[in-house]
């Protein structure tokens, strides 16, 4: 149970780039690294624009000298102060990750990235080394797994509850884009511009996030192959995706889907996660967060509940709030961004968390990794390619 007490000495000393004012995930950032009172904001290069960046930052009561032009500047200037950040958020569109989280690791700072990390998977192995090499954590905002109901599944598989696992259903795919929205809406538009989303549109944006999901609940399933097929209905994305099928095999013999999305016309949100074991099945959406449908052979449905005794302790941790009170996407972030805070203040205390696992950068890499082998699938004829 989450009571607001420290879990770090003292606030770590926090920055953000991107995330101004139009940002669509800028707040959530600030609201959950703030939240719990592991984090305080004291600089920020928040828009490209300087002076609405430093309207921006003025607004959030950040100093009007430590509200920089660009990102450069400030991990410049703020090495040169005793109170200089020690981590960075970087909220800023996917074409420019890579550069800014390679600079902010070699000025000594943890960062926490939007994903995709990068556009290859040499950039994201490049990004993992210097992270190891400097000994800093970065974090990737996967914050669907931060729901408390992902650790309950993520113990169910675990304890064996599921018996063997044969077959994992997963689909992110709403319905806002099954128009050329993009055409007024600026914070779309880059989305599906190459030069800015990189080699995909919806396999990248939104696949990724119920892949991560079955990373957590099934840490030791591997993909050993499979084949992708992606589309452009709105024609003006192409060569970018709206809508792909993935189909997987993993090392065990299990088999895999993901529906990834954003034309499934009339869908609010679509994102999904079914395990499906010998003996029992679990499914959970995103639209319902705090629930998880437990479905055993030859039993009536069951839907578990967040906050309650009846869940695995590890499922208890993140409880703010005792069970029947929802909780939502804020809340999920907030453990993600605790996650990170406890996971940054003993690197610099020289140690290192065995028991506390997050979205790092193994995730961000795996996540560039799939969206590749998906990519090349794809292109190549919808074939299947073992997974490099």
């Amino acid at each position: 149970m989450i009571y607001g007490e420290k879990n770090v000495e003292k606030p770590i000393r926090w920055a953000m780039v991107g995330g101004g004012r139009g940002s669509q995930i800028g707040y959530i950032h600030r609201s959950s690294a703030l939240r719990d009172n592991n984090f305080k904001l004291v600089a920020g290069a928040f828009d490209i624009n300087p002076e609405r960046g430093r309207d921006f930052g003025v607004n959030l009561h950040v100093s009007p000298d430590r509200c920089y032009p660009d990102y450069k500047t400030m991990f410049e200037e703020e090495a040169k102060r005793e109170d200089g950040i020690q981590a960075v958020s970087i909220a800023t569109p996917n074409g420019t990750h890579y550069e800014i989280c390679k600079a902010a690791l070699n000025a000594g700072l943890h960062v926490v990235c939007e994903k995709p990390l990068c556009f290859t998977t040499e950039e994201a192995k490049d990004l993992e080394a210097l992270s190891k090499k400097e000994n800093l954590v970065v974090g990737i905002t996967y914050g669907y797994s931060g729901h408390q109901v992902i650790e309950q599944a993520r113990q169910m598989i675990a304890n064996g509850d599921l018996g063997e696992i044969r077959i994992v259903n997963m689909q992110f795919a709403h319905g806002f884009h099954s128009g050329a929205v993009e055409e007024n809406n600026a914070s779309t538009k880059w989305r599906v511009d190459p030069k800015m989303a990189g080699p995909s549109y919806v396999l990248g944006d939104l696949g990724t996030h119920p892949l991560y999901l079955s990373e957590v609940m099934l840490p030791n399933l591997k993909i050993r192959k499979l084949m992708c097929t992606r589309q452009s209905f709105v024609k003006s994305r192409a060569p970018l995706e709206d809508n792909a099928y993935t189909i997987m095999e993993y090392d065990n013999g299990a088999v895999g889907t993901v529906w990834s999305s954003c034309v499934n016309a009339g869908s609010m949100h679509g994102q999904k996660i079914r395990v499906i074991g010998s003996k029992a099945s679990i499914e959970w959406w995103d639209e319902q967060p705090n629930q998880l449908r437990y479905e055993i052979q030859g039993k009536p449905v069951q839907i578990v509940e967040r906050g309650m005794d009846y869940l695995y302790p590890e499922a208890l941790v993140d409880d703010r709030i005792g069970g029947g009170h929802p909780e939502g996407l804020f809340e999920a972030w907030s453990n993600l961004y605790t996650r990170f805070a406890k996971a940054m203040a003993a690197v610099d205390r020289g140690e290192t968390l065995e028991d506390v696992w997050y979205p790092g950068i193994e995730a961000g890499v795996e996540g560039v990794r799939w969206v590749e082998n998906c990519v090349r699938s794809a292109d190549n004829g919808a074939v299947w390619v073992e997974y490099q």
